[in-house]
């Protein structure tokens, strides 16, 4: 491409902003006089989702084959920064062999409630160890000359109503839980493009969202890249351009292209804006046109082993009493339950892809132990909703001539799919029911979960052995088969807390709406709220076991000009060699602001022979002591004492050290008494709305659907629907998607095209119908019949 400004100096007005917006679902504009190409963006981000077809159509199907790595909640689980960046040169290399220019990923939302439908996509209720996997898999994508896209920007953390929420969150847990994830990415692995979210932050839409699209991302952070839309995520396209958004996906979008050109004709948008946006998007399509002309092709065999090493590092022993595992030599095992044959591996949703090839357990595990060692039965029905008496009987006849039992449960494609968000946190019943059968016939029981998220677990006391597997991608089945027979030691930690029951998680009620989402726990989320609030939980933030044991000593804290410096000693004390993940929290001894008991500011992975001892050094600048200081909106360390804890996880630390520390920042005033809730927590606290209104310091906005009367363009279509025109709107939006979908058959595609349409507001229809015909429309549903149909007939009269 020529010297991109040389270009922009020569595109006309309409060309300008044409590239706004893209040519179809996952190409660019191209410039064809001017020699700039067409490029493709398509979806991740634990694979390469290239869809076949038709590129103005989508279709959540049918897509060229490429490595099914596991899921982000696997991924998070290795905490290996290295080998999420070996990850990430693969999605790099596959990219390359396809022609994409951009996969879009990594998910850094924050996991807020374990109910969030798409939390599979997501890596970390933390955000330090959601940026330090995500800068990871960036650095690695990008090695190869292909983009990233870090979404979904920002608190998009429920699925329901997802394109209208209004997530209300205090400026402090904003910057100290939200934000800071996508803050490590953007500078430490600047991804190319950020993806804005579908909802309203503090009342404006992610793509209008000038503080947090320009003032944060760009001038603070410093990103160099583009900000993109979701799909369909455009709110008001002059607003979005002001804002510091750039490219409208998908195209094309004559009306908001129309809209750019007249604005910047009267002078509403200055078009040195407009200039900002097409010289960003013109060095995205440099950076990526290179792959358009280049062949490469990647090895899938050496992928799909770096898939199921991933997979084995991710996957995290939950409990092993007795050394169930690994299982003895010669043991016959029986295999329950069908996941063991049809591997629950990926999520629903945009980032549903096609494997190069699928491994299965049973098979896996033949190959290990011999398949005159193993039996089968499914145990369940493919749902799993109900107990199936018949399936739960041959089950048991089988486990009766076995050594071990190992059950295969989870979670099916019904319970995690995106735009969707799960509704409590119980396996199926089903499920359920063979585990507590089984485990009170035979008493050497492993179950093993295939689940994007966490589960409750009323059989947990009932069983020696619970091996996480997560999603674990095409390769998933043969990592289980690894550790299950010892050949791999499992290192996978919780990225995540698994509460013991919906009721003691903190995000209440969730989901929330049905127009706003209130944030009203602020910074206690996950283990930042359980560890507080000291609320048992089942498994806490960082857990997980392994087949051998290790002791920490020697703990030594040197303050720095700029933090600290921390080392300590690791050893292997177990007779296997091992991974260990050592994590490192601090703690304010004593703040003037509410904090939380500990948070993780560093940890590192360690691989020692049995014997061996390796120093961990630690480095600590002075943020990772800091809080957000509102009023003075800057970054505060107090003076005061520090606890440094070290351990295996936040309910294992094994060494602790104080660290005095001098002020850095001034602390503004706070009144105790109004944050009581926060100040004061326990296992009993609940955040009310006067609590959250306290912390907002105003009122909080209403919480009601709108009714005739007060409908606008951002109302969902589903919220019309007790209406004889909104129930024509509806069936109009039915046909229209119908249009657009290539695999609507299928179940879960069939779910999430009547939930998105259900939830997609009035403006979606701003690409179908003229802004005049859309506005008149708007006007009948508000019972203003008479100037309606004045617009639809002046509508109408302009075509002519």
């Amino acid at each position: 491409m020529k010297d991109r400004q040389n270009i922009v100096d020569n595109l006309t007005l309409e060309e300008k902003a044409r590239l706004c917006s893209g040519l179809n679902y996952w190409y660019l504009e191209a410039v064809e006089r001017l020699g700039v190409p067409s490029i493709m963006v398509t979806d991740g981000p634990h694979g390469l989702r290239k869809q076949l077809g038709d590129p103005t159509q989508v279709g959540l199907s049918e897509a060229a084959p490429a490595t099914c790595f596991p899921t982000a909640s696997a991924l998070a689980a290795t905490w290996n920064r290295d080998l999420i960046h070996q990850v990430g040169i693969a999605l790099g290399e596959e990219c390359r062999q396809e022609k994409v220019s951009v996969i879009l990923g990594p998910g850094l939302n924050i996991k807020r409630s374990p109910l969030g439908g798409r939390n599979f996509e997501y890596f970390s209720e933390d955000p330090y160890l959601t940026g330090e996997i995500a800068k990871s898999y960036i650095n690695g994508v990008q090695s190869q000359g292909v983009g990233t896209s870090a979404k979904h920007y920002v608190a998009n953390n429920q699925e329901t109503r997802r394109m209208t929420t209004n997530s209300i969150v205090d400026e402090r847990a904003l910057r100290e839980i939200y934000l800071a994830g996508f803050e490590i990415a953007v500078k430490e692995a600047q991804p190319w493009t950020v993806m804005c979210a579908y909802n309203r932050i503090n009342g404006t839409y992610a793509s209008d969202h000038p503080y947090l699209m320009s003032d944060i991302l760009k001038d603070e952070w410093g990103h160099e890249g583009l900000v993109v839309t979701d799909w369909t995520a455009m709110n008001d396209r002059i607003a979005a351009l002001k804002a510091g958004v750039d490219l409208e996906m998908p195209g094309p979008a004559e009306v908001n292209t129309k809209k750019i050109i007249t604005a910047v004709q009267s002078g509403e948008l200055e078009e040195a804006v407009l200039n900002t946006a097409v010289t960003r998007i013109l060095t995205l399509i440099s950076k990526g046109e290179h792959l358009l002309s280049t062949e490469y092709s990647y090895d899938k065999e050496d992928h799909h082993a770096l898939a199921r090493r991933v997979a084995g590092e991710g996957a995290v022993l939950l409990k092993n009493e007795g050394n169930l595992l690994p299982l003895p030599a010669h043991s016959k095992v029986a295999l329950i339950g069908r996941f063991a044959r049809q591997p629950r591996y990926q999520g629903a949703g945009s980032s549903h892809m096609t494997p190069t090839r699928l491994d299965d357990l049973y098979d896996e595990l033949s190959k290990l132990i011999g398949a005159d060692k193993l039996t089968y039965a499914p145990g369940y029905s493919v749902t799993g909703d109900t107990a199936d008496e018949t399936l739960i009987r041959e089950a048991l006849d089988i486990a009766q001539g076995a050594d071990v039992v190992v059950i295969c449960a989870g979670l099916t494609d019904m319970y995690e799919i995106e735009a969707l968000d799960r509704q409590h946190m119980k396996l199926p019943a089903g499920h359920d029911a063979l585990i507590q059968r089984l485990a009170a016939a035979q008493q050497n029981v492993v179950v093993v979960l295939s689940n994007g998220a966490p589960v409750e677990m009323p059989w947990v006391n009932d069983v020696p052995a619970i091996l996480e597997g997560y999603l674990g991608g095409q390769a998933g089945a043969g990592a289980i088969a690894d550790i299950l027979t010892g050949r791999v030691n499992p290192s996978g930690k919780l990225a995540e807390t698994f509460p013991i029951r919906l009721a003691d998680t903190p995000a209440q009620p969730f989901p929330s709406g049905p127009m706003t989402v209130e944030y009203r726990e602020s910074l206690y989320v996950g283990y930042r709220y359980y560890d507080t609030a000291d609320v048992e939980v089942l498994f806490p933030f960082g857990h997980g076991l392994s087949y051998a044991e290790f002791a920490y000593h020697d703990l030594v804290v040197t303050y720095t000009d700029i933090g600290a410096v921390i080392t300590f000693k690791v050893k292997n004390v177990g007779t296997v060699v091992g991974k260990e993940v050592a994590q490192l929290y601090v703690r304010d001894v004593e703040a003037t602001v509410f904090r939380p008991d500990k948070e993780l500011k560093a940890f590192a992975k360690v691989e020692l022979q049995p014997g061996e001892e390796t120093e961990v050094t630690l480095t600590l600048d002075r943020r990772a002591f800091a809080f957000y200081d509102v009023p003075s909106r800057d970054w505060v360390v107090e003076a005061g004492d520090f606890e440094i804890l070290v351990g295996a996880s936040s309910r294992d630390i094994r060494l602790a050290a104080l660290l005095p520390l001098a002020a850095q920042g001034d602390t503004s005033p706070v009144n105790k008494e109004k944050l009581a809730a926060y100040y004061n927590l326990s296992a009993e606290t609940q955040f009310s709305q006067a609590d959250f209104a306290a912390l907002l310091g105003k009122p909080l906005p209403p919480n009601l659907r709108p009714r005739k009367g007060t409908y606008s363009l951002t109302t969902p279509i589903g919220d019309l629907l007790d209406s004889f025109m909104g129930r024509q709107l509806y069936n109009v939006a039915k046909r229209e998607a119908a249009k657009t979908i290539q695999d609507g058959g299928d179940p879960i595609v069939a779910k999430i095209v009547e939930t998105s349409i259900n939830e997609a507001p009035i403006r979606s229809f701003g690409e179908v119908l003229s802004a005049t015909q859309v506005e008149g429309m708007l006007l009948l549903l508000n019972g203003r019949y008479f100037k309606g149909i004045l617009k639809l007939i002046r509508s109408a009269f302009a075509k002519k």
